[in-house]
This record gives C-alpha cells, structure tokens and sequence, in this order.
C-alpha cells in the first residue's frame, strides 16, 4: 500500500466542505501527511453589451486573486499544527483536481460528493464522480456530511471492505488490511451476490440460495489466500449498494473501502455499482 504522505482536499467554501474538515484533519493527523487545500475556479464568458455575438472574458487575474485570498483566509483553524498549502487554479474543476494529483505525488484525494458554494459544486455524478473515474490515487468520499451520525465516524475503528469476486479484489484486499493495520481499525469483509436481483422470489428456493452462498464463500476464501489475509466476512444475496450499506449499519463501520474501475465486464461485479454505495453508504467511502 502507498503510505499517505500527502493529502488533497479540494475546497468550494460550503457548509458540506467545512463538515469534512474533521475527518481531513483525523486521516492526516494518523498519517503525519501534509495537506494542500485546492480552491478551483472555472471562468466564464457573457456576451457583450450591444453585441449579443462577442463573448466577453472576465478578468481571470482578478478572480484568480480573489480565489487565493479565500483559500488562504479558509479553515484556519481547523489544521492548526498541520503542514498545509493553499493553492487556487483556473480551469475545470475535475480536471485541475485530478492534474494536480497526479503531478503533486498526492496519495489520497478527500472531497464530499455534494458541495453548494460560489464555485463549482462539487457533486456526485459531475465534480466527484469524474475524480472518481480519472484519478490515480485513492478517493475519499462522504455523502452525509454534516448529518449527527457522520461525524460519528470520524474515529475510523471498524473498516468494511465491499469486495467482489475478480482476481482484482486480491490487491484490494491488500490495501484494506495494510491500511486498517496501519490506523489500528478492525478490518470485515462483505461479499453481496446480486444475480438474484429481479428473479421471481418462488425461483429462489433454500437450497439454490445456500448453494450460491458457499461457492462465493469459496471464491472470497481463495482471494484471501491470495492476498495473504484471513479476515471475517460475511456473504449475502441482494441488490448491492443496498445490502452494502445494511452491513455498514450491522457492523457499525465507520469507513467502506471499495474497488474503482471503469463499468465494464460481467454484470454484478462490484465496481459498477460504485457510486450507488457511495450514495447509500451511511459512512464516508474510501474507494481505491
């Protein structure tokens, strides 16, 4: 696992953004990692008055000071002691977050899925989900940020690692136990069969589902080996982002890792249902 020397927690001054400070502050505090606040801004055109067909630019310079002097006078407070950078772009947002990752040698990307600031907001299916599919590195995620039980989690001592059953989970599994190791967190994990979704329930009888369950079981057991791990786990049948986020609430995690990749392959993998546990999952997500 890549130690997490360097932290990017990309801001747009909401009130979402402030409630994740907490737990930047928490990953970077464990990991002695420096942090750099990334304040994005992208510039817009309006047309000329009079001329309805000349766009106008406004100042870039301007706003690009603007955006400095708001990045650095935010959160103060809340990384005192920390080693932190203040940096503020032009550009597309995703775009100038995943660049600045991949050319700073950022470990862990933290950003809430929804943001309502002045900026661009940062949310899932736009900003965060773009970082999400183009980012090297490790993306922290939250969608309840700001909510009583959120900040909850804060602590990170039960970690559920969402694997499915591609040779792929075995460098998952990996990270999740190197990292749970490292923060001194408990490490479960959970496998959900989703084939069963939407077949008659009269088809699915005691023995079938007891069947699908020990040859998942056996499959998890062998990407253990694999991986070099032995962890507790439990396999369940039902519609995965779903049953990802119940196994949370059982289990009282207080972080879920999970695999990132693009939407291809066999129907039911884990990894196209990303953002749906994301969206559901009633702690942050970490997804590697």
């Amino acid at each position: 696992m890549l130690k997490i020397h360097h932290i990017l927690f990309p801001i747009d001054f909401s009130e979402r953004c402030c409630s994740a400070v907490p737990f930047v502050e928490s990953m970077a505090s464990r990991n002695r990692a420096m942090i750099t606040l990334l304040g994005v801004a992208q510039p817009f055109y309006y047309a000329a008055m009079g001329d309805p067909g000349r766009a106008v630019v406004i100042d870039t310079e301007e706003l690009l000071r603007d955006l400095q002097a708001k990045v650095d006078s935010s959160l103060t407070a809340g990384f005192a002691g920390h080693c932190v950078e203040r940096v503020a772009k032009l550009g597309d947002p995703p775009q100038v977050i995943t660049e600045f990752a991949h050319t700073h040698g950022v470990d862990l990307i933290m950003m809430p899925t929804h943001g309502y600031g002045p900026f661009r907001s940062l949310l899932l299916g736009s900003v965060a989900a773009k970082v999400l599919q183009d980012a090297e590195c490790p993306v922290w995620t939250a969608a309840h940020l700001g909510e009583p039980p959120c900040r909850d989690h804060i602590a990170c001592r039960k970690i559920l690692c969402a694997v499915d059953g591609t040779s792929k989970s075995v460098s998952l599994m990996k990270w999740a136990g190197e990292f749970s190791k490292d923060i001194g967190a408990t490490l479960r994990l959970v496998h959900v069969i989703p084939g069963m979704e939407g077949v008659p329930s009269r088809q699915m009888d005691r023995e079938f589902e007891e069947e699908m369950r020990k040859k998942a079981w056996q499959t998890i057991e062998r990407l253990q080996e694999s991986a070099g791990i032995r962890m507790p786990m439990c396999v369940v049948i039902g519609n995965v982002a779903e049953t990802v986020r119940d196994e949370a609430r059982r289990h009282e995690a207080d972080l879920v890792v999970i695999g990132r990749g693009t939407l291809e392959g066999t129907f039911g993998r884990l990894r196209t249902h990303s953002y749906g546990i994301i969206r559901q999952s009633p702690c942050p997500v970490l997804s590697v």
